[in-house]
């Protein structure tokens, strides 16, 4: 029997760990490898994807969100011409698209570009009705109401 490594799957996910959901989304065998990115837990509800955009300007890089999905995109204004002459070119600046999916009630809260890396923000935030409430427990007795003396 072959045992399945499913960690790849956990790396493009952001909030949740339902299995059924991520089996849906399976990556191909192409799965994109740039840019490169970390998937950060700041607290418990909190999160940071930061990707590294070396050579991108906040100009050149579009995030969007739409239906739980986090699209992240870059595309230079200028792009290389052919007089350009390298010994050697290790720098990627080619154009990404680059796409996490979030979980219910993820909301993107900010980003910021820094030193070639982009931080984006997430934080999950619960409606009321899905929070955890305490519910008081009333005694089978008659209630007892305390009347200060006037």
């Amino acid at each position: 029997m072959r045992a399945f490594d499913l960690s790849p799957l956990f790396s493009t996910t952001v909030g949740f760990d339902r299995m059924a959901r991520l089996l849906e989304q399976v990556p191909s065998e192409t799965a994109p490898t740039y840019p490169p990115y970390n998937i950060q837990k700041m607290d418990e509800n909190a999160y940071r994807v930061t990707l590294a955009v070396a050579g991108f300007g906040d100009d050149e890089i579009s995030i969007e969100v739409k239906e739980n999905l986090l699209t992240v995109a870059g595309k230079l204004a200028k792009e290389n011409g052919a007089n350009e002459s390298y010994l050697h070119r290790g720098i990627a600046t080619r154009a990404f698209e680059r796409r996490f999916n979030l979980a219910d009630h993820i909301q993107v809260t900010g980003a910021a570009l820094d030193k070639g890396l982009l931080h984006i923000d997430l934080v999950r935030e619960l409606p009321e009705a899905l929070k955890a409430r305490k519910i008081a427990i009333e005694t089978g007795g008659q209630k007892r109401i305390d009347r200060k003396a006037s």
